[in-house]
């Protein structure tokens, strides 16, 4: 659905909304897997389940702080703990060279004077009202997923590998790009921008970091992307160097996993070394499908929660419309773990090109759909059971950038195109 840029502006005074039920969804979730059908949002904006609400908190071309307006493109998002109770939200603008709504921020800040992309970061009340947004990285491109870190930071990644040799769009940069930036949440204005050249120069998605070792798990948005971890040389100092693997099926070296896999049945796996990590052209995969190392159809999100990490595969599947698989690390380095493919329902009614996720209060995945038509918020069960939690009912746009506030009581999430940023919550508490 198309709007005019005054209809679009006037999001942001939007408040919490109720709904009547949607008969699209009036048998598509059950109490043991779901919160029950999704209700029709009068301003035609968001649905959700009875007893869920939301308030616009951000919107594309707003005025920020800064003074400076709010970009486009809001993808990858993570909140983290601010002062008196607040929710400091780190969001990534993803962008190309020359757009017109790209971020914004002084020459000395930006890390390439014709890169549009980078993150934003919103400082949100206890009651859900933004308190202040500004740019916080600049001069990146195409700052699609991340992560956060342990320590209080967002890992904001380029889903690139533009060089300044070739002109690409008609657009030639002045840097190479392909890389990670480092933001701290704590960050009040544009931070140094430096990029983190050991995790690799490729196509980055996302990134989750396992809080107990330190170790970084990476995927990589190609239909023959890899799956990456880095095991750093000093932890917490990611520019102190480290050691860049992909992995490996063990008994199944150069396995395309997009082919017939068993459901729920974990596999060993090892790690093969990745020596060129930073090379003049698109080759980190190439390296490592050549060493043995399994191929994953254009891997997107990535979340740990109680010792796995599970990501999803935006085409994997036999249809192709996506999957979720699991890792989960061995009890050492040498040992490798194992994977399992979680969840591929082949079935787009159920789950149509998985994109960002995260792990809720409640102990359901929550994966936001980059798929062809409407465009939902799908919860996921520890069983492997799915339910909708939400629809965009104002265009046809992906979701991205979910993730809960430190207490667990609200529930961020963007719709892409045009920008707008949602504090969810539900009556009576998330849990």
């Amino acid at each position: 659905m198309a709007i005019s840029r005054r209809q679009f502006l006037a999001l942001s005074g939007l408040s919490a909304m109720g709904a009547i039920a949607h008969p699209l969804y009036s048998c598509s979730a059950t109490p043991s897997t779901g919160f029950g059908a999704l209700q029709r949002d009068p301003e035609t904006l968001l649905e959700l389940p009875s007893g869920f609400r939301y308030r616009v908190i951000s919107t594309e071309g707003q005025t920020m702080n800064d003074g400076y307006r709010v970009p486009g493109a809001f993808d990858g998002m993570a909140a983290f703990p601010g002062p008196d109770g607040s929710t400091i939200l780190v969001r990534n603008h993803e962008l190309m060279p020359g757009a017109l709504n790209g971020v914004q921020g002084t020459t000395p800040q930006k890390y390439d004077e014709r890169g549009a992309g980078g993150t934003t970061t919103l400082v949100v009340s206890g009651d859900r009202q933004l308190l202040r947004q500004y740019t916080s990285l600049a001069g990146t491109v195409r700052n699609c997923a991340g992560g956060p870190t342990p320590w209080n930071s967002w890992l904001s990644c380029e889903e690139t590998v533009y060089v300044p040799e070739v002109v690409r769009d008609g657009v030639r940069v002045s840097k190479r790009h392909g890389y990670v930036f480092e933001v701290p949440a704590a960050a009040t204005g544009p931070v140094n921008p430096e990029p983190i050249v050991a995790l690799g120069r490729f196509n980055h998605e996302a990134i989750a970091v396992d809080p107990r070792t330190g170790i970084l798990y990476q995927t990589e948005d190609r239909g023959d992307g890899l799956f990456y971890r880095f095991i750093p040389n000093e932890r917490g100092n990611l520019q102190a160097g480290g050691v860049l693997e992909a992995l490996m099926v063990s008994d199944r070296p150069q396995l395309r996993t997009h082919q017939k896999f068993p459901v729920q049945e974990p596999v060993a796996v090892s790690w093969v070394p990745i020596d060129e990590v930073d090379p003049a052209d698109d080759t980190v995969r190439v390296e490592g499908f050549r060493k043995g190392a399994a191929q994953f159809s254009r891997g997107e999100g990535i979340c740990y929660h109680d010792g796995h990490f599970y990501i999803t595969c935006t085409s994997g599947g036999d249809i192709p419309n996506g999957q979720v698989w699991r890792y989960t690390p061995g009890a050492s380095h040498q040992d490798g773990g194992t994977l399992e493919l979680f969840v591929q329902p082949n079935n787009p009614q159920k789950l149509d090109y998985p994109d960002n996720l995260t792990m809720s209060p409640w102990g359901d995945l929550i994966v936001c759909e980059d798929g062809r038509g409407e465009q939902r918020l799908i919860g996921i069960t520890p069983t492997g059971d799915l339910y909708p939690l939400a629809r965009n009912v104002r265009n046809q746009s992906e979701f991205a950038g979910i993730c809960f506030a430190p207490d667990g009581q609200t529930m961020f999430v963007n719709i892409y195109a045009p920008g707008i940023t949602f504090a969810i919550w539900r009556e009576g508490g998330m849990g």
